[in-house]
């Protein structure tokens, strides 16, 4: 049985076992990448968390995958597809942790993606006498077609066909475009429960202070896990980003990395779009624009261009 060169990496590096040298030195050299990234990210007790299915210390995983979504190289996330696999069923075992396993599941066709561009795409030029250089970042345009791939295969969360119907008035009635209400497949996969490692919370992911100057409550009970009450914070966030920045993309890059993030990246780049500034974006936001343009267009057949805003914004 033939395999891969990502499923032996890692297999062996999450079983601790060596990989002979007749295996290649292509193989090698993926080894060699995975572990470097395993050593910057996560620590020993958090590898034995993993193979010996002990969810004591998953905590460190996921602050691991998360420090990979914000570091701003796409294709080093093709390197934890086979970590955050491993990991999720024992997210989802564990009381204490099974919230944060649907942000996981939203996210594993990240790691998929970002293996798919890193294999297809070609090398950097070899100079010799010189170290090798690892390629660029995919371009959103890249991007944009491993997307549109990736999403052509994939049915809607389950939950999709309960929540759409009920929370699309909610969206335009908040006086955004009620199309919108597909970015919680990305979010959460329509999981009202779901919780990120960083504190964001809910359907729509709302961090808590984003959540408490849109109105929400974080006590007694968080609204936030409400489903109406987080897609109508949400829809207002979005109309208000758009507001600010006139464009679709870049509102979705700053409801995932912060307005303020992205203004100060627009000035320092005297970029006008999205694509100026996504190479220096989050990993996460260089693919979660790119993802739900694909989402858009698969589930309600219209591009981020062509959505409009409701005619009357009912609600502030």
């Amino acid at each position: 049985m033939m395999i891969s060169r990502r499923r032996l990496f890692g297999f062996a590096l999450l079983s601790g076992f060596a990989v002979p040298a007749a295996a290649g030195a292509q193989v090698q050299d993926l080894l060699g990448l995975g572990q470097q990234w395993m050593d910057d990210n996560l620590d020993p007790a958090a590898l034995r968390a993993l193979r010996s299915g002990d969810p004591a210390q998953l905590d460190k995983v996921l602050a691991g995958l998360l420090k990979g979504f914000q570091g701003d190289y796409v294709l080093d996330l093709a390197a934890m597809q086979d970590v955050a696999r491993l990991a999720l069923p024992l997210l989802e075992r564990d009381p204490r942790t099974r919230s944060y396993a649907p942000w996981l599941k939203s996210r594993l066709d990240y790691f998929q993606v970002a293996d798919q561009l890193r294999t297809s795409l070609p090398p950097p030029r070899a100079v010799p006498g010189q170290p090798a250089v690892r390629p660029a970042n995919p371009t959103p345009n890249q991007e944009r077609q491993a997307w549109q791939k990736q999403v052509a295969q994939q049915p809607a969360p389950k939950g999709a066909a309960a929540w759409v119907p009920k929370l699309k008035p909610v969206v335009r009635d908040a006086g955004a475009p009620p199309e919108l209400v597909w970015l919680a497949e990305i979010e959460s996969s329509f999981d009202p429960a779901a919780r990120s490692p960083a504190g964001a919370a809910g359907m729509y992911q709302l961090m808590g202070p984003t959540a408490q100057s849109l109105g929400l409550k974080l006590q007694p009970n968080d609204e936030r896990l409400v489903p109406e009450k987080s897609a109508r914070a949400a829809a207002v966030y979005l109309r208000k980003l758009h507001d600010q920045f006139k464009d679709w993309p870049l509102a979705l890059a700053a409801y995932n990395a912060g307005p303020g993030r992205v203004a100060e990246l627009l000035k320092r780049r005297r970029s006008t779009s999205f694509d100026g500034i996504a190479p220096t974006l989050p990993a996460e936001t260089q693919m979660y624009v790119p993802k739900f343009e694909a989402v858009l267009k698969k589930r309600e057949g219209v591009t981020l261009a062509a959505l409009k805003m409701p005619s009357a914004k009912r609600s502030a």
